[in-house]
């Protein structure tokens, strides 16, 4: 049975402009298969030229003290929140891969507290929530917090910027319907 990816037209990849036909390209040969958050988004090119940008700039970085993991998680945690299939299936498959913990996507999707993750993860998942659900609530205290854990300004302005970021993907994904591929609900379950 085949389902829509999207509620909204899908283009060919044939059809992109070659900046963005090539970006979807060697992602494909890198993870074997095309995630759909690619082709869902390039019905309108200029937003994803800017999507990818800003996704790349948060999620690719070398510095400060966020691991990969770690991002993944903040997505993971925040999306669940949100309700959205998509970066929930994705990025937990991500997470999974960078962490190397099988049971650790669903654990922080459904409740971080009781999650196989450190006291320093947990505080970094407790400030990434306030800031997806009352972020007008955001203090000094919440800054402490941090601080106390090992966490600098960059670190939390970084916890701060994923959350964001992907408040605005969940939207986007939600209303668009942007449904997981497939492959993303298996990757990571079983240890290599």
């Amino acid at each position: 049975m085949s389902h829509p990816i999207s509620r909204f037209p899908v283009p060919e990849i044939k059809d992109l402009p070659d900046d963005i036909r090539e970006k979807i390209l060697a992602v494909q040969e890198k993870a074997g298969f095309v995630p759909n958050v690619f082709l869902t988004l390039a019905h309108r090119p200029d937003e994803f030229r800017a999507f990818f940008a800003y996704h790349d700039a948060l999620m690719l970085k070398t510095t400060g003290s966020l691991n990969k993991a770690e991002r993944e998680m903040i997505v993971t945690a925040t999306s669940a929140k949100n309700n959205c299939l998509y970066c929930v299936v994705a990025h937990g498959a991500l997470l999974r891969i960078y962490a190397k913990q099988p049971l650790v996507a669903d654990q922080v999707a459904v409740n971080h507290l009781k999650a196989d993750i450190t006291p320093r993860q947990s505080a970094m998942l407790d400030f990434a929530l306030k800031v997806c659900l009352t972020s007008h609530s955001v203090d000094e205290i919440d800054y402490a917090t941090l601080y106390g854990h090992g966490f600098d300004d960059e670190d939390i302005w970084d916890i701060a910027a994923i959350t964001a970021f992907f408040g605005l993907s969940n939207r986007m994904a939600n209303v668009i319907s942007m449904r997981p591929n497939d492959e993303f609900f298996l990757m990571g379950r079983t240890p290599r």
